[in-house]
């Protein structure tokens, strides 16, 4: 790495950490403010409150990443500007894209870190968050931890229905299950007791196997009645299962709340279209856009680079907080048309993928364009 990477490098993550840490502690304070009631009711100690904020920190993080990237090399950029130091190393004949070689190398990898974040870490946040807010709250006669009641789950590619009396999400088992299924034509009815999924195969207990008479109107014809019965030619997994749970609970939720929600994973939502492959015209195009989102979003930091760049780079003495009100008011900006275009493609108006790639195709090409002007 050449002695002017490092340098630049050092004078962007001084202020990137110093803004990093304090728009945490920021969005933590008020947040804390808004939540003390319900911390209160919930009958939350200290210890606890400390988890709940710890537990959400992925989802913190990876919304504020942008904004303190885009303030802090706004910041770095024009104090250089200020001290004539972009014009000093243009003169060395460096051109402005390898100048902000470093700050792409940066923008790339908090992206990926944002990508890999997105997918193993941010979905879990603010369920585990609510858990433990709802957790202190158990009523007596409630579902014990990880339980779900009543759940029904439709395998429509396999054309299998799941009626499940009590689901344990945390160790996939089920009580009172009963599946049902087509054979040459004729409906077929697993019941029993318990099922348990083990080295990828669910294996009932206590079961009885009923077939749909051919003769219409006759009752069920007994097929099978065991104690054990293992059943490989049923795919589906705890993990689809829990997905099905989580994205049904979401869809359930007001228009504009399910459309704010981004606590599904690629996976999760790859599964529950696998699963589902021809859903409705409203969930279609908001799983689609959720989905194009994930794969969007993370790349908001790259962008932020290209933002950046004009605004900051063009030589001449000015205050350092030009580029603090320029950072506000592009993040508020890029915030905006993120939100209307997700809102779009939710809404099924444009496509999903117009809808989430066009913040990032729209900012990154006039960024491209302006720093392309910078003299």
């Amino acid at each position: 790495m050449r002695l002017l990477d490092r340098y630049l490098l050092r004078e962007l993550l001084v202020p990137f950490g110093f803004c990093l840490g304090g728009f945490l502690v920021l969005w933590m304070a008020f947040d804390l403010f808004a939540m003390l009631n319900d911390f209160q009711r919930a009958g939350l100690s200290l210890a606890d409150v400390g988890r709940y904020y710890l537990v959400l920190a992925p989802e913190i993080l990876i919304v504020i990443l942008p904004i303190a990237l885009l303030l802090s090399l706004l910041y770095a950029l024009t104090n250089h500007a200020r001290h004539h130091e972009l014009t000093a190393i243009r003169a060395a004949g460096v051109g402005i894209w390898r100048l902000s070689a470093p700050y792409f190398a940066v923008g790339l990898g908090l992206s990926l870190l944002s990508m890999a974040a997105n997918e193993l870490w941010v979905p879990d946040s603010a369920d585990a968050a609510r858990k433990l807010l709802d957790g202190r709250q158990a009523e007596a006669g409630a579902p014990r931890k990880g339980e779900v009641r009543a759940l029904d789950f439709r395998n429509e590619a396999a054309r299998r229905m799941w009626h499940i009396g009590v689901y344990n999400s945390l160790t996939g088992e089920m009580r009172n299950p009963k599946v049902i299924w087509q054979t040459n034509g004729l409906a077929v009815t697993l019941s029993a007791s318990r099922a348990v999924h083990t080295n990828g195969v669910w294996t009932f207990f206590g079961v009885q196997e009923l077939m749909e008479s051919p003769t219409p109107g006759m009752p069920l014809v007994p097929v099978l009645q065991t104690n054990v019965l293992a059943m490989p030619e049923f795919n589906e997994t705890p993990e689809e299962i829990r997905s099905e749970i989580k994205i049904n609970g979401i869809l359930s939720l007001p228009g504009v709340r399910k459309t704010k929600k981004a606590d599904m994973s690629i996976v999760e939502i790859l599964d529950y279209l696998r699963l589902h492959p021809h859903p409705g015209r409203e969930t279609g195009s908001l799983l689609n856009t959720k989905l194009q989102g994930r794969l969007a979003a993370p790349w908001t930091c790259l962008v932020v680079v290209l933002i950046a760049l004009p605004f900051g780079a063009p030589s001449g003495r000015r205050n350092v907080f030009v580029g603090v009100a320029g950072s506000i008011f592009i993040g508020f900006a890029y915030f905006v048309l993120q939100q209307v275009c997700l809102a779009l493609g939710s809404g099924g108006y444009v496509a999903p993928w117009v809808a989430a790639w066009s913040p990032n195709l729209w900012f990154g090409g006039v960024g491209i364009w302006l720093t392309n002007r910078v003299r």
